[in-house]
């Protein structure tokens, strides 16, 4: 469906998109571009941040506000269904597409059975992993919602559900992605930042710490930090110029939970388990990597989606998006979710044939071109648009 356009039709449909943060969601950005650029009238409703140049200069209209609100602040919700309501009738969409739970519910709540079509494109599985936030999605929707998977489990998800095939459709999250380069020669900067030896090889995982969540069940962080300490524990002695490289800060306050790790990690992995922070240059550092992991229990494609693109080894968890793009043995390893022993064996197995490694993520980079550059993401979007009857 990439290469759609509507550029000949009179009139150019027009979407309002429900974005609830003014700072990060640059891939809501690179996703306004390319409808833009194929001839939907994009309209911005979000708040006020760095991010609203960035809109205005892609020709997206913004307008101000809180499209979205906190279950623990139920006193916000009219003033905000209010505003809601005040900025369709000023822009008179036909859709309202968001990407973000709490805005769905609050489109939902403002116009019920009546006004535009609302679009609730998914962008992880982890709220329909468990029963109180999918039933808060399913039972709130009417014949006005529809659903655009962020992976094809979510889409399925959906389906097995009752939701009707022609209400659901499928388009993954997507980057800005001129070729398929190969893999760029390392660098160096990581192993001179972890001030270990040049030729030392470096297993890296790049995420936020997200602290569990104990009313969702969590006994461990949803991003797996501690199944790939526990992994190269197990692998350590086998691989003793291999180090692991955690790289991300904590999300959301969860500082208390990254210091467990620091002092977890320093019982484990023969003291070669670094901690390098959030950082900015998490591209140059990859060229550095070795093989990535991405243990997550819960994910959409993540992190893999990076590691696959730049051309890195990538070992991931079976879980949401990750089959996707990573598929075991062909473009990557896949492992059960929370099992370090499994994903030790990935481990050595990798580390142990690193011609092998280099062969898998040479596919795993031309799957990645193929399905995740921006320009295609946004067409399958345009299908789903078409799909649901409004262009």
């Amino acid at each position: 469906m990439s290469g759609m356009t509507l550029r000949n039709l009179h009139q150019r449909p027009r979407v309002l998109k429900l974005i609830k943060t003014g700072e990060g969601a640059t891939w809501a950005v690179r996703l306004t571009r390319e409808l833009i650029a194929s001839g939907i009238d994009v309209h911005i409703y979000m708040p006020s941040g760095p991010r609203v140049p960035d809109y205005r200069d892609v020709g997206a209209t913004v307008h101000i506000g809180l499209p979205d609100f906190s279950p623990t602040r139920p006193w916000q919700v009219p003033a905000r269904i209010q505003s809601l309501r005040e900025v369709v009738e000023r822009v008179k969409p036909v859709a309202l597409h968001s990407h973000f739970v709490s805005s769905t519910l609050l489109a939902r709540l403002s116009f019920g059975r009546q006004g535009p079509m609302r679009i609730f494109q998914v962008p992880g599985p982890l709220h329909l992993e468990h029963t109180l936030p999918r039933m808060m999605d399913l039972r709130s929707a009417t014949l006005q919602d529809r659903w655009i998977g962020g992976c094809t489990w979510t889409r399925d998800r959906y389906l097995a559900a009752g939701i009707s095939a022609s209400h659901v459709s499928l388009a993954w999250y997507g980057n800005d992605f001129d070729g398929i380069p190969g893999r760029l020669p390392p660098t160096g900067a990581l192993q001179q930042l972890l001030n270990i030896e040049p030729t030392d090889r470096v297993i890296g995982m790049v995420a936020y710490a997200y602290a569990p969540k104990r009313w969702l069940g969590q006994t461990r962080g949803l991003k797996g930090h501690e199944d790939l300490i526990d992994a190269f524990d197990l692998v350590a002695d086998q691989f003793p110029k291999t180090h692991l490289c955690i790289i991300g800060g904590a999300w959301a306050g969860a500082d208390g939970y990254l210091k467990t790790l620091h002092e977890y990690a320093a019982t484990r992995g023969k003291g070669r388990i670094h901690f390098a922070g959030t950082r900015h240059d998490v591209g140059t550092l990859y060229r550095d990597v070795a093989i990535a992991v991405h243990p997550s229990h819960s994910e959409n494609l993540g992190g893999a989606a990076e590691s696959q693109m730049i051309g890195v080894p990538t070992i991931a968890t079976n879980i949401g998006g990750f089959p996707d793009i990573v598929e075991d043995g062909v473009t990557g390893w896949l492992v059960p979710a929370k099992s370090p022993q499994l994903l030790a064996t990935a481990l050595r197995s990798a580390l142990s044939d690193p011609a092998l490694a280099a062969e898998r993520a040479l596919r795993g980079q031309a799957v990645a071109f193929e399905r995740l550059r921006t320009a295609f993401t946004a067409g399958q979007v345009l299908g789903a648009y078409q799909q649901f009857g409004i262009i």
